[in-house]
């Protein structure tokens, strides 16, 4: 008891934003059985645009479809995280969901102070032990892990297609494995279709807060942008609002590439395509195997064999993309699901 009044002293003294969302519309019945399920946010919170808003559209489909009930908690701080979790953990969720992988250590560490609690983690981040070998995970923790590196690959040979230069740019938020995934399929995928073509990247920073600086997004895309690039992918949450902002500045003729959602709002017209992961789609899943029993721990992976990434096509994008460029990336996805194509995950 003591443990838990020092953690809501600690929630509230950094003003962490909690909601608690009740089942609406045709599932009202159901609220009564549906799973609590309690989700914390990363870095950026509610309204990043990308990440974390995707993982609120899967928590809201589970409130609609499933009746689930669910507590979202946006941390003031990063230190906080850690204090979200365990605050959701100590009430006996169904499931606690660590959205990001700076959650890591803190849901391993819970997960075995809290066997009985079903935790998952987005990008949650493998360990190695001083052999080399992977540790899994404690079995109470689902790791969902994208193979965002696929996505990648394709909207990396879309710029390349696309572009019109032999120079195309990536701004990626903070610099660390996860976000080299990007960058390495990005890179593989312009080289399989130009080349003698040149990536110039550039990273926002080395903390959470590279994920959070528009400003620096802008800076660094303007300068790619001066040196002869015209398309620019970035993985580097809200951070990327200042790409959009810079080809805006630019004006016609130069795109940012949206990751993670959708994000051709932020700048229409300037944003050629977004690589789109599924974190709704897989956290909803998640939240549905805990309401059917089903849930189990474990490492599962997410690529364009099982819809986990992809990139937008559509009505709002076609005009962007010749049709012979749209046919090029379908056959170059065709031979990565086959496994023709391997991509690279690391730089």
């Amino acid at each position: 008891m003591r443990k838990l009044l020092v953690v809501l002293g600690a929630l509230l003294a950094v003003h962490v934003a909690l909601l608690f969302v009740r089942p609406r519309g045709t599932v009202e019945a159901a609220a009564a059985t549906g799973p609590r399920v309690g989700v914390v946010f990363d870095v950026g919170g509610r309204g990043d645009k990308s990440f974390n808003d995707g993982a609120y559209l899967g928590a809201e489909r589970a409130i609609d479809s499933l009746g689930a009930r669910v507590q979202f908690i946006e941390p003031g701080e990063g230190s906080d995280r850690e204090a979200g979790l365990r605050l959701l953990a100590a009430e006996g969720m169904d499931l606690v969901a660590g959205i990001g992988f700076i959650f890591t250590d803190d849901l391993t560490e819970l997960a075995r102070e809290y066997p009985d609690v079903p935790f998952a983690g987005v990008d949650y981040a493998l360990q190695t032990d001083a052999a080399g070998n992977v540790v899994p995970p404690p079995p109470n923790i689902a790791a969902l892990k994208f193979r965002e590196e696929e996505g990648s690959f394709l909207v990396g040979a879309l710029a390349a297609l696309v572009g019109g230069s032999k120079k195309v740019g990536f701004v990626g938020g903070m610099d660390i494995p996860l976000i080299h995934k990007f960058e390495a399929g990005y890179r593989a995928g312009v080289r399989r279709v130009c080349p003698d073509c040149t990536v110039i990247a550039q990273y926002a920073g080395v903390t959470p807060e590279a994920f959070r600086n528009p400003g620096k997004g802008k800076e660094l895309a303007l300068s790619q942008y001066a040196q002869g690039v015209n398309v620019i992918f970035h993985a580097s949450g809200s951070t990327g609002l200042g790409v959009f902002e810079a080809a805006r500045v630019m004006g016609p003729g130069h795109y940012g590439i949206g990751v993670d959602a959708d994000q051709h709002d932020e700048a229409p017209g300037f944003v050629l395509t977004s690589m789109v992961k599924g974190i709704d789609n897989v956290l909803f899943d998640t939240i549905r195997r805990v309401k059917e029993g089903t849930f189990r721990g474990g490492v599962f992976s997410f690529g364009l064999k099982e819809g986990g990434v992809g990139y937008v096509y559509d009505e709002r994008n076609r005009a962007l993309i010749p049709d012979s460029v749209r046919a090029r990336l379908q056959a170059l996805e065709r031979e990565i699901v086959s496994g023709a194509i391997r991509v690279p995950s690391e730089r």
